[in-house]
């Protein structure tokens, strides 16, 4: 059966894992440093992302109302990553100017007794895209193999043979559920990217610290925040486990260096941005005798008097 894969530039593959292998967050600096930054300079960098991010973002306008106007393919952006990585103001920067009647973000509170009920996929699956639609997980059902393994008491109501405590390859089965979902999302024409926005231990240090010394910020961190920090090394080793089992070409994680929010920004809206330019997607064209019918309607607006 035919399946979706988005189209990621080249100049990326460093950061894209679409296939299993073994992922070590260490391999992956939180710092986009290449040789032309560090000659360049940091506001030079600044500078250069925000034209990448501009161009990026009318880029994606341009190929979001082709997407809308065909309904032929629908896109799902995941977005994950510690505390502090910089989700929502990804969200706010790259989506500006969209169509809202095309796009829609959605964020996961605490499941409701109605979700734990239910299977961990339940709750994800109503609210995937229709064709023509984009929408962003900001969090997503990869929570359920991050807080829920960090924290098993998070765990859905599970009959006791199929809990953590009894299977064995509880994680692993997880896994597979989740590459499942997204392998039938794929076969239906939605177009699955997922970005890990990864920044450091000691980056996420400072923006906590700053959100604690600006009084204007205070609302932006909560005592559950710098609860979870002192789980660090836990998440590490639950995003290295998601990261090694669920990379596929059809839905690809790219592991986004975000210490610096103006860089990641600018990756993130140029990978979104090409990979739907990369769809065959257009206008809907009309027949000869439909043209000939606005024609027609055309003439008698015209024609009406004042």
């Amino acid at each position: 059966m035919a399946i979706t894969k988005p189209k990621i530039n080249p100049q990326f593959a460093d950061i894209v894992i679409d296939k299993p292998s073994k992922v070590k967050l260490a391999k992956h600096p939180a710092d986009y440093k290449t040789k032309e930054v560090k000659k360049s300079g940091k506001k030079k960098a600044h500078d250069f992302a925000s034209e990448v991010l501009e161009q990026s973002r009318e880029a994606l306008i341009s190929a979001h109302e082709k997407l809308w106007a065909c309904k032929k393919y629908g896109v799902l952006i995941v977005l994950q990553g510690m505390d502090t990585a910089g989700k929502d103001g990804t969200i706010r920067h790259i989506l500006s100017g969209i169509n809202p009647q095309g796009c829609r973000v959605q964020g996961f509170k605490v499941p409701t007794a109605e979700e734990h009920a239910h299977n961990f996929l339940w709750r994800y699956q109503k609210v995937v895209p229709s064709r023509g639609e984009v929408v962003v997980f900001n969090r997503s059902h990869y929570e359920d193999v991050l807080a829920v393994k960090v924290h098993p008491e998070y765990m859905e109501q599970l009959p006791v043979e199929l809990s953590v405590a009894k299977n064995k390859k509880f994680w692993q089965e997880r896994y597979e559920d989740i590459n499942a979902f997204e392998r039938h999302l794929a076969r239906s024409g939605i177009v699955v990217l997922k970005f890990f926005l990864h920044i450091s231990k000691d980056e996420q240090k400072n923006r906590l610290l700053e959100r604690l010394t600006i009084e204007d910020k205070y609302w932006k961190v909560s005592p559950a925040d710098l609860k979870e920090r002192q789980f660090w090394d836990d998440y590490t080793g639950a995003y290295e486990d998601l990261l090694s089992e669920t990379g596929h070409e059809h839905a690809p994680w790219i592991v986004v260096p975000a210490n610096d929010k103006k860089i990641a920004r600018a990756i993130v809206a140029h990978v979104i941005a090409d990979a739907i330019n990369g769809l065959d997607i257009d206008f809907p064209k009309l027949s000869s005798e439909e043209i000939a019918e606005l024609k027609q309607s055309k003439l008698k607006l015209e024609k009406e008097k004042s």
